[in-house]
């Protein structure tokens, strides 16, 4: 329970760093802190953007006057000279990024030393809090001033006891301040962390509370303006002499995390330094509670500007949640985090469907994250206005599900597989897979007959298609496997022809993916040069055509060569007669069954074909005698690397990863 709780504060202190950094980049960005925002229109509510252009509206009118130009509305800055404002700009954005910079350190900060920073933070923000109260109590008291005949009404009521006159003015402000002050100063000399004193206590106390004091008295109106900013000058002070005396500390702290870093990757490495920092800072969860909480404030800001409208429709609203939820890297980041729970639990489903307690090393989340990022940055997501941002979303996550589904499938064919290899007679696990099956080819079909009659031919209606096309075509392919399996389980006789049907349907498979995968890296060619070019596009493509392209055909045409050497092989050895497998009286030292056929090696030793076919996937000798079986040159003689099942498996699972 105290590790959940220490968790638990662990992340929320992670949080708002993130909030920072998200508006240090929409304000670098010169984006507007303010959601966006319906427009009521005749037709009902638009969803409009409420970007922020007042920066750029500022540079323009700025040049205009300092290189004495009248511009239009139209003209934008790219055709100005660099002016004084257009030099503001960029200290803004070089801000903007130390800012962004020092919000991520404090981020990555242990959580003892976080909890000191916002200390720190604390006490500034109780000192900004009084500056604030006593300035606008000051503010009150000189409007009623001026609004008396006298000039010192205040001072006359005191003396003159007139305290419901000074009620109804200015005096419960004044009182209330009095006390919120003295508040504010215990709370800050609590949080200070130097060496405290009781003395000290009482001048802080008196610091915070003595503009309270003067606004009694008869003084000039100039006199109580510089009250607040002089009684926070000894607690600025303090602040500022508390960070400097710590400053060693605080260095020699940075240095020893420096110091710590550096020996962990020198002696693991950096992705194990990776991991851990991963683990150590919460990072997913910090994200999701990071954007949770953002799109949570956009909903109170919209219902509560919007609740007086009558035709407010929640549909629009969640659209708008959409597009301000990616709106920024760090955005983008938290949907990430969101989506990957969502896809984990989806997977979740699917195995307890399944009745699989096995962990997938390759969790759906993780995978589907690191998908849907990608997708992200090689679309400009960030970059893309309000309409077109929210259609490439909806694109994505599109593109997302298919690839949920390619997930699905790999969960449901090792179990199939199992199944019909081992003999399960539970039907009902059977019923389970096939029914996951079944979704799996209805649901594909039903999704891209929708989609062609919505949308016109484009590249992602491409792409989506060959997605789903292709999880149809592996479960087709898996069932084929299946039906084999237990068609084999059933049969009384070894059946010699087993293995070359599942080459044949795999090959088939294989081919068609393979197929498929031309076709993305051309449409993705074709998206690069005449759509959206991009460097992380072409990198994703090269990627594509190395492992999805080069490497399967490399691995298909290695898999045709080692089975067609081994057929030229177990065809050069004579078959063993009738007579032969009657005297010879055994079974087949591979597979442990019966021989009604058999080859007889060089060793004189008798094997199943198919068996020994297998064998020669391994190496050419005897399993018996590990003598060679077959004599060819040392060209030929080469031991294959692995057998063929296994590597057609691997094949599958690299083209996953691709898709």
């Amino acid at each position: 329970m105290e590790i959940r709780i220490h968790k638990f504060f662990s992340i929320l202190m992670r949080v708002p760093p993130i909030f920072v950094i998200d508006t240090l980049l929409k304000v670098g960005l010169g984006t507007s802190n303010e959601p966006l925002v319906y427009n009521s229109t005749d037709d009902g509510f638009q969803l409009v953007d409420s970007q922020n252009d007042f920066f750029e509206t500022v540079a323009t009118a700025g040049n205009s006057v300092f290189s004495n130009q009248v511009l239009s509305g139209s003209q934008i800055t790219n055709d100005l000279n660099y002016g004084p404002l257009n030099f503001i700009l960029d200290l803004k954005s070089i801000g903007c990024f130390l800012g962004c910079i020092a919000a991520f350190c404090i981020f990555l900060l242990w959580t003892r030393h976080l909890l000191i920073v916002y200390i720190y933070l604390a006490s500034l923000a109780c000192l900004f809090l009084s500056y604030t109260c006593n300035s606008f109590t000051m503010n009150a008291v000189i409007s009623y001033m001026e609004a008396d005949n006298t000039g010192i009404g205040l001072f006359a009521l005191l003396t003159n006891l007139q305290l419901p006159d000074l009620w109804n003015g200015p005096g419960w402000l004044i009182l209330a301040n009095y006390f919120f002050q003295i508040a504010l100063a215990v709370v800050f000399y609590g949080l200070y962390n130097g060496p405290k004193h009781p003395m000290l206590q009482y001048f802080i106390i008196f610091c915070f509370s003595v503009p309270s004091y003067f606004v009694v008295y008869p003084v000039p109106a100039s006199f109580m303006l510089k009250a607040p900013p002089v009684a926070a000058f000894f607690p600025l002070a303090i602040n500022i002499f508390w960070l400097c005396y710590n400053a060693f500390e605080i260095w020699r702290t940075i240095y020893r995390g420096y110091d710590l870093l550096r020996n962990f990757v020198s002696n693991y490495g950096l992705s194990a330094l990776f991991e851990t920092q991963w683990a150590r800072l919460h990072v997913p969860s910090v994200l999701r509670t990071f954007w949770l909480l953002r799109v949570s404030w956009q909903i109170a800001r919209i219902l509560s500007s919007e609740y007086e409208h009558e035709d407010f429709n929640y549909y629009d609203m969640i659209k708008t949640l959409m597009v301000n939820g990616c709106e920024t890297v760090t955005a983008v980041l938290g949907m990430t985090s969101v989506i990957s729970v969502i896809c984990h639990y989806i997977g979740d489903f699917f195995q307890w469907v399944l009745l699989n307690e096995e962990e997938d090393e390759k969790s759906i989340g993780t995978i589907s994250a690191i998908l849907f990022y990608i997708l992200a940055l090689q679309t400009g997501l960030t970059s893309l206005d309000t309409e077109n941002r929210l259609q490439r979303l909806c694109r994505n996550l599109c593109l997302l599900f298919t690839a949920v589904l390619h997930f699905v499938h790999n969960i449901v064919n090792p179990l199939m597989m199992s199944l019909s290899a081992s003999h399960n007679p539970a039907l009902h696990r059977h019923l389970r897979a096939l029914a996951v099956c079944a979704f799996l080819i209805v649901f594909p079909v039903w999704l891209l007959s929708f989609l062609w009659s919505q949308y016109p031919m484009t590249t992602w209606l491409l792409a989506v298609s060959v997605f789903s096309i292709e999880v149809v075509v592996k479960v087709i392919v898996s069932l084929a496997i299946y039906s084999l399996f237990l068609y084999d389980a059933y049969r009384k006789n070894f059946w010699d022809e087993l293995d070359d049907w599942v080459y044949i349907i795999k090959s088939f498979g294989n081919t068609i993916e393979f197929a498929f995968g031309i076709i993305l890296f051309f449409n993705g060619f074709w998206i690069l040069v005449f759509e959206a070019g991009g460097t992380i596009r072409a990198i994703m493509m090269c990627v594509h055509a190395y492992f999805n392209l080069w490497c399967e055909a490399k691995a298909g045409w290695t898999t045709f060569m080692k089975r067609r050497q081994a057929v030229n092989k177990i065809n050069s050895l004579p078959s063993a007669t009738r007579q032969q497998l009657i005297d010879l009286n055994d079974v087949c030292a591979i597979c442990y069954q019966d021989m009604e056929s058999a080859k007889i090696t060089c060793c004189n030793h008798y094997f199943h074909s198919i068996c020994l076919r297998k064998w020669l996937y391994v190496q050419d000798r005897c399993p018996l005698c590990h003598d060679i079986m077959y004599k060819v040159n040392n060209s030929q003689n080469e031991p294959a690397a692995a057998e063929e099942p296994v590597e057609n498996g691997h094949r599958m699972n690299v083209n996953n990863e691709g898709d």
